[in-house]
């Protein structure tokens, strides 16, 4: 099987080069899928696509006339592929469902103690020569309520690090996780409740027509006032602008964000030359208490090595069998 790599990247490439490939042959290019590079995918049977790529109707139909009939995901969402026109046209596409789900959790993590801590304020006022600590002061998370959105693998790594913290968790979820309720204490209610109890508030939900502006000017004003924010899930879960309002208005105490509804004219690219053409992301990351990282969540040798692994997974299946078990469509 012949195979393109749309979006390779360097952090990306040698977990794909390692992995066992079998009778697969691979060509890189670190252009993204749209329609202006669909026709690089001429020639090839299958091709592989990251977050940042576009599978839209239009490019789907490109890529069948250019012969594409297998689609590998090196993601688990699949927001960017129109599924449903890949159904109609035969096109088998697959995911990858599951990578080290401690990677995002940690990073999530990693971002609240930062923002609780002042982290970055204190290493500018050290830099400067300031070490007072006057503008520093921080909560402890021992015996705080922290909500969450989504307790999948992910947001159940989340939870389980939560609850080592000593925090009370409360989730939101249509499935409870049965599994982690057999672990750790956790209280499943509603997003409103979520929302109006919470100290602290991290997303781990899918994006679907459901999920989409989840978080709006509604959700943020049933927020406590002072809340810490974080999601490492979808940008689009969250309405930048009615998030900038409520930060504006002082409302929300701090945001980490991993993710961002507009990141893939931004992440993954250099802009130290460019100018940022991008007026709510400049006002979002203008404010003092948030901290936007850029979609590196996942960024771990062991994510890297469980994507590469069930990416070349799925074209083996594909190869040999005709399916993958990883088939969304």
């Amino acid at each position: 099987m012949k195979i393109l790599m749309y979006s390779i990247y360097a952090f990306d490439k040698p977990f794909i080069e390692n992995a066992t490939h079998g009778k697969l042959e691979f060509e890189y290019t670190n252009q993204p899928l749209n329609e202006d590079t669909v026709k690089l995918a001429e020639g090839f049977e299958s091709i592989s696509i990251f977050t940042t790529d576009n599978a839209s109707d239009i490019v789907l139909e490109k890529l069948y006339l250019c012969g594409v009939r297998y689609i590998a995901l090196r993601s688990v969402g699949s927001d960017n592929v129109d599924l449903k026109k890949a159904r109609a046209l035969g096109i088998k596409v697959a995911n990858v469902p599951a990578y080290s789900p401690y990677s995002v959790a940690e990073h999530a993590v990693t971002l609240l103690l930062a923002l609780n801590r002042k982290i970055i304020l204190g290493q500018k006022l050290m830099q400067m020569g300031d070490y007072r600590l006057d503008h520093l002061v921080g909560f402890d998370l021992h015996g705080k309520k922290v909500g969450i959105i989504g307790t999948g693998k992910i947001g159940g790594a989340f939870a389980k690090i939560m609850h080592g913290f000593g925090c009370q968790i409360l989730a939101c979820d249509p499935e409870e996780n049965t599994e982690l309720t057999q672990k750790i204490d956790i209280t499943y209610t509603t997003l409103e409740e979520v929302c109006k109890s919470s100290d602290v508030i991290s997303v781990h939900c899918p994006l679907n027509p459901e999920t989409k502006y989840m978080f709006n000017k509604k959700s943020f004003n049933l927020m406590k006032k002072g809340v810490i924010f974080i999601n490492t899930a979808r940008g689009t879960v969250v309405n930048t602008e009615d998030l900038i309002d409520a930060l504006k208005v002082g409302h929300i105490g701090a945001v980490g964000l991993d993710v961002y509804e507009k990141e893939k004219k931004i992440f993954f690219t250099n802009h130290i030359t460019k100018k940022m053409g991008d007026h709510l992301y400049t006002i979002l990351r203008s404010f003092p208490n948030v901290l936007i990282t850029g979609h590196q969540g996942f960024l771990t040798n062991e994510a890297l090595e469980g994507i590469a692994r069930t990416t070349i997974a799925n074209f083996n299946a594909w190869t040999y069998n005709g399916t993958s078990e990883n088939e969304l469509n």
